[in-house]
This record gives structure tokens, C-alpha cells and sequence, in this order.
């Protein structure tokens, strides 16, 4: 299992190596030694979520308030969905930044992104499925969005499906209506760069 840092600080790329035979594949999709060695600290699981999307479906951008936050340890182990990490932290160096990874049922990678960080993914098969690891249960009162179109982020989404056909994104009505990120900054929704380090420390 090998780990990438991102270039949002705060979020990795985990490669997992998988064991095949005639029978199947076989892998470890999540360890908890190697992530408490790259991460800093280990990862406390509270909850385990899934996700199942048409091609076209966009999810996201969404994020948690700090503290305590919501950091996701994702995966995708049916079909394939472009997955999006946003530095959404007032005040940090990459503010606004995004990066994406492959998620997908061949090369099995998973993503981490730590608390204070967005998230959001398109789906680019037909019933892909996507499962997350939660630090924290879902708590709607501390959760928030910001519009995964917003052209100020700009994040790149995927016009074709994973066999060459065209997608049409589609959004929930929550997405839909969800601010821009420069609206969620004058609501104070954004979390705080200083925060989340603040909180991130705690853990290790």
C-alpha cells in the first residue's frame, strides 16, 4: 500500500496492492499502521457510509464544521467515480485549490481527506458505488456545501462516461441550491485554516 500526498495538504492517494488468481482479486483496502504513519495519527472510525450513482451524478462539494469536523477515507469498489478534494480553509496557503482521483473497481485506490477539507465526486458509470469511512457520525446541523459548479473553484468535471458516452451531470436539490464558495466565506460557513490545524493536532 502506497501513500500520495495530494496537492491540498491534508489529503492523500492510497494504492493498495492487490493479490489476483484465477479465483478473484484479493486486497487490503484500508490499513491502520501505515495510515497512522503517513497521516500523523490514527483514524477513528465512527461510522461507514454508501453511496450508489448514475454516470452523471455529481456529489459534493460538502464539508463538516471544525471541530470536530468530518475526515473521509473513501473508496470505490464498483464502477468509477472522478473524486474531488477542495481546500476550503480561510486562511490556508492552497485556499481553493482542488485535486481529484481515480476511484475505480481496477486499480481499487482510495482517498483520505482530513477534517476542514471539501469533498465532492462525479460518477462516471452507471450504479457506481462508493463507500466512505467517517471520523464522525452525520450530524446535519454541522454540515454544509458549496455548489460543485462554482466556476471560481473551477473543478474540471468529466463531460464522458467511462465507456466514451456523453454524461449529463446531475445534482440534488441540497447541491443545487448550495452557495458559492466565496458565499459560503461571507456566511462564515468556511472553516478556518487555524482551526482545523489547531483541531488536527489534537489527534496526533
Amino acid at each position: 500500500m502506497t501513500y500520495r500526498e495530494l496537492a491540498v495538504p491534508g489529503a492523500w492517494e492510497i494504492t493498495p496492492v492487490q493479490h489476483g488468481d484465477p479465483r478473484g482479486v484479493f486486497l487490503e483496502w484500508f490499513q491502520g499502521v501505515p495510515f497512522a504513519e503517513n497521516v500523523g495519527h490514527r483514524f477513528g472510525l465512527a461510522q461507514a457510509n454508501m453511496s450508489v450513482s448514475a454516470a452523471g451524478v455529481l456529489r459534493g462539494i460538502h464539508f463538516a464544521d471544525v471541530p470536530p469536523g468530518q475526515a473521509k477515507y473513501v473508496t470505490c469498489p464498483k464502477g468509477a467515480v472522478l473524486d474531488v478534494v477542495v481546500d476550503i480553509r480561510v486562511g490556508s496557503p492552497t485556499f481553493g485549490r482542488w485535486d481529484t482521483v481515480l476511484l475505480d473497481d481496477v486499480d481499487r485506490r482510495a482517498i483520505y481527506l482530513s477534517e476542514g477539507l471539501g469533498h465532492a465526486f462525479c460518477s462516471l458509470e452507471d450504479d457506481s458505488t462508493v463507500v466512505y469511512l467517517c471520523s464522525t457520525p452525520y450530524a446535519p446541523g454541522r454540515e454544509h456545501g458549496v455548489h460543485p459548479l462554482d466556476p471560481a473553484v473551477g473543478i474540471e468535471w468529466p463531460t464522458v462516461a467511462r465507456d466514451g458516452s456523453p454524461i449529463t451531470h446531475q445534482l440534488s436539490a441540497k447541491d443545487t441550491s448550495a452557495p458559492t464558495l466565496a458565499e459560503a466565506a461571507e456566511q462564515g460557513l468556511l472553516p478556518r485554516w487555524e482551526d482545523v490545524r489547531d483541531f488536527v493536532a489534537t489527534l496526533r
